[in-house]
């Protein structure tokens, strides 16, 4: 069956998961949530995507701890009244045939922020204390993430130990709650990245000074991650590859952290990048088609591990081609899923896989199917 398909739409097996095809519903803030609980946002939001024929759908970046959401309407899994909501979500995923991941994450020292339609500025140390749910800026060091931000609280070696429990303690809610993949956030300057960059990481203990110790947290946070979430399950974990600061953490940098990560049980690196400073010194990855596939490709090839691209992925040919070069095992979408929630359906019908709306949900197939005999007679009678 798959061997004359392409690539795009052939499964993939990630230990005892088959995903239906590559492409993957990239996390995507919504701030959306009820004191970390799921509403129906997200059900019609991560719902539609499975409508829409993606194989792997991921949610927005999950808090861990209240103290380290990214907004006061993220998603947790901090406490067990947070399952029940999700749990409909991914229910409603594995009904319409694909598979449903989330995003663990801290924000750490990018605790507290306004949502971009407000603006997207970090919150006041008075805002943040006023919450419902009070916050806590956490970092390697009392270094501020930017112009506009509070100095984080420099973690002690029980506050690390807290940390990697509260990530613990939310992958068994995961599991609990059906989730196929867990994904951890180890970047755009979010806890774990803040601790991999030399630029944020001023310590000199076992937890930062060389590249080695400056990984420790990201290495023994997905080995405990890893021994908890079942065998048969995939772990994901996503680097912000560069973290775009000068000399900061670097694509050499990534290449040996992925190796060490697929070696502990990671099955698959989601390649992103940038985000640790909002200083005008940092250097931005220049933003164009596939801009970060680079990335996944380098990682990849060296680190013998499989990687997810992200970034301007646009059209099923050009998503093709990243999957065809072996510069990707999987396709993530954000912004275009978001243009074109069926963006998978419509990739199918471009590269031949599905003329006939045969992948399309049945409720949906059956009367685009009636509508294409006449839509091409007009369109033809239009061309005369």
């Amino acid at each position: 069956m798959t061997s004359t398909l392409p690539l795009l739409f052939q499964p993939l097996r990630l230990r005892s998961l088959e995903l239906k095809n590559r492409i993957v519903i990239s996390p995507m803030c919504q701030h959306a949530a009820q004191r970390g609980c799921a509403t129906p946002w997200h059900l019609v939001h991560l719902g539609k995507f499975a409508l829409g024929g993606a194989g792997l759908i991921l949610t927005e970046s999950t808090a861990v701890d209240p103290r380290g959401r990214i907004g006061n309407a993220d998603l947790g899994l901090w406490n067990d009244d947070q399952m029940e909501p999700l749990k409909a979500v991914v229910d409603f995923i594995h009904a319409n045939g694909a598979a449903a991941g989330v995003q663990l994450a801290h924000a750490g020292r990018k605790a507290g922020s306004q949502p971009l339609w407000e603006g997207g500025a970090a919150l006041s140390e008075a805002e943040m204390a006023s919450d419902a749910e009070p916050w806590w800026r956490l970092g390697p060091s009392a270094l501020a993430a930017g112009p506009g931000w509070s100095s984080p609280h420099a973690m002690g070696a029980q506050d690390i130990e807290d940390m990697i429990v509260r990530f613990v303690e939310a992958t068994r809610r995961a599991d609990r709650a059906g989730f196929d993949v867990v994904e951890l956030h180890f970047g755009h300057g979010y806890l774990v990245a803040s601790f991999l960059s030399p630029n944020s990481n001023l310590r000199s203990d076992e937890w930062g000074g060389s590249r080695d110790g400056r990984m420790r947290l990201a290495l023994q946070l997905a080995a405990r991650v890893r021994e908890v979430w079942p065998a048969g399950k995939p772990l994901f974990c996503r680097l912000s590859v560069v973290d775009g600061s000068t000399e900061g953490w670097s694509l050499e940098d990534s290449v040996v952290l992925s190796r060490a990560l697929a070696q502990l049980g990671v099955d698959v690196i989601d390649c992103s990048s940038g985000g640790l400073t909002e200083e005008t010194k940092a250097l931005p990855v220049p933003r164009g088609l596939g801009f970060q596939v680079p990335f996944s490709e380098r990682i990849r090839q060296e680190a013998a591990v499989r990687t997810q691209a992200v970034g301007m992925i646009v059209d099923a040919s050009q998503a093709e081609a990243v999957l065809q070069e072996g510069k990707a095992d999987l396709i993530a979408l954000g912004r275009e899923a978001l243009f074109d929630p069926y963006w998978a359906h419509h990739a199918a019908v471009a590269l031949g896989v599905d003329p006939g709306f045969q992948r399309w949900p049945v409720r949906h197939g059956v009367w685009l199917a009636k509508r294409a005999p006449g839509l091409e007679k007009a369109r033809a009678q239009a061309a005369q």
